[in-house]
């Protein structure tokens, strides 16, 4: 059938390329397919119990039991800004009940879609509040190296980021005087991209000595912390221990904002259950932004998910699952370390070339190997070993086993490939 050009719709999208698919779920996607029943699966940082099953926290299944036969539990809609009990029970958490902040009522707290959500909420108060110097978009300084998403985020805010140094893959340790210079060398008011504990994808955190450095030059050169929190709790086993820097940032009454995840410390990752913190010099400053950050939300995507936010909320004010949630942390904190401990001894029995003491200073989820990307290609062909190309592996995918098989396929490795 003959069609007219002249009416033919435009095609608005079809001169859009492909991208690559996301590395981390591409690997992921990859174990899937793998049959080889020695296949092992250390890219994706999602808590494993000893099988290398998802585990469901036994608080979250007693505290849904609980919503479910509760009369005024419903599935409304939630105000713009979320959860009053879960941002308030939220804040309380990461900054402590002698919060100067809170007790000057000058923190701001709004719901997001997790810790992702927080931080993509905050590029984009940045980039429409902050004040912008040439007519640039600001630039966020970031680690190197640091969670992958971090420069998605920031870029497609339309921001701009630059890096500090943070590793010292020489050494496999923190390069605590790099970052310093580095930090020392940014513009006055420059935005700088912090972790607040259990760092990703290094595992390697400042000492509460080399915090009080950090706060020193955030001080002297005025700059504005943005605190990332994923792992609170997690990485200890101690909440309180977690959130360390955050609380010592808010003690000098600095301005701050603090992306916070309920992911992995309640194992909530499918309910993208966060908050977004701003701590502000005053009250009627934190009323002003927040309506214009309401303003933002509400084009965005109206209002956040109900469920987990709920969840976590029970959690923090209800004394008995407190408690109850503190005893899993310290399960899956546990878990991790000892998985640690487990790598540690069998490289070492193997005869793996090199030292390995930094699997066991790091701490949280991932540990960077310090292999190269071509041995981290060998370990998954050659041993089906999922792992991303910069050597970093969640240590929840392991167990005892699994942590002798990967310890002898390190030491084969790097006898073969010497890249």
């Amino acid at each position: 059938q003959h069609t007219n050009k002249k009416h033919q719709q435009r095609k608005m999208l079809a001169k859009v390329t492909a991208r690559p698919p996301d590395p981390l779920f591409g690997l992921n996607d990859a174990f899937k397919k793998d049959t080889d029943p020695r296949r092992m699966n250390l890219g994706v940082g999602a808590y494993r119990d000893e099988n290398g099953n998802p585990w469901v926290l036994p608080v979250v299944c007693e505290v849904e039991k609980q919503l479910a036969d509760s009369r005024k539990y419903n599935k409304e809609y939630l105000g713009i800004v979320g959860l009053p009990e879960f941002r308030e029970a939220g804040a309380k958490l990461m900054f402590g009940e002698e919060s100067k902040a809170i007790n000057e009522d000058r923190i701001g707290t709004v719901q997001t879609i997790s810790g992702t959500g927080a931080l993509s909420l905050a590029m984009k108060i940045i980039r429409k509040f902050f004040p912008q110097s040439n007519g640039e978009a600001p630039t966020i300084y970031i680690s190197n190296p640091t969670w992958a998403n971090h420069k998605n985020i920031i870029t497609g805010n339309g921001l701009q980021w630059k890096e500090y140094r943070y590793y010292d893959t020489k050494n496999n340790c923190l390069d605590f005087d790099g970052m310093m210079a580095d930090l020392n060398a940014c513009p006055e008011g420059s935005i700088v991209l912090l972790h607040v504990v259990a760092h990703n994808p290094t595992g390697y955190d400042p000492s509460e000595e080399q915090w009080q450095k950090i706060l020193e030059v955030t001080k002297a050169k005025k700059l504005y912390p943005l605190f990332d929190c994923a792992y609170q709790g997690f990485a200890s086993g101690d909440l309180d221990k977690d959130a360390y820097s955050v609380r010592l940032f808010d003690k000098e009454g600095l301005e701050m904002m603090c992306c916070q995840s309920f992911s992995k410390n309640l194992g909530l990752y499918g309910e993208r259950a966060g908050t977004l913190n701003m701590v502000f010099e005053s009250s009627q400053t934190r009323d002003n932004v927040m309506s214009q950050v309401s303003n933002v939300v509400r084009q965005e995507y109206s209002n956040p998910p109900r469920h987990g936010a709920e969840i976590v909320a029970t959690v923090l004010n209800d004394k008995k699952f407190f408690d109850m949630w503190t005893r899993d942390l310290k399960v899956m904190a546990n878990r991790i370390i000892d998985m640690r401990k487990a790598l540690f001894d069998a490289l070492n029995e193997c005869g793996a070339a090199g030292k390995w003491d930094h699997i066991i200073t790091q701490q949280g989820m991932f540990s960077f190997l310090g292999v190269t990307p071509a041995q981290a290609g060998h370990l998954t062909s050659e041993y089906h070993v999922y792992l991303t190309k910069s050597g970093r592996i969640s240590m929840a995918g392991l167990n005892a086993d699994k942590a002798k098989y990967l310890a002898n396929a390190i030491k084969e490795t790097l006898e073969t490939v010497k890249e």
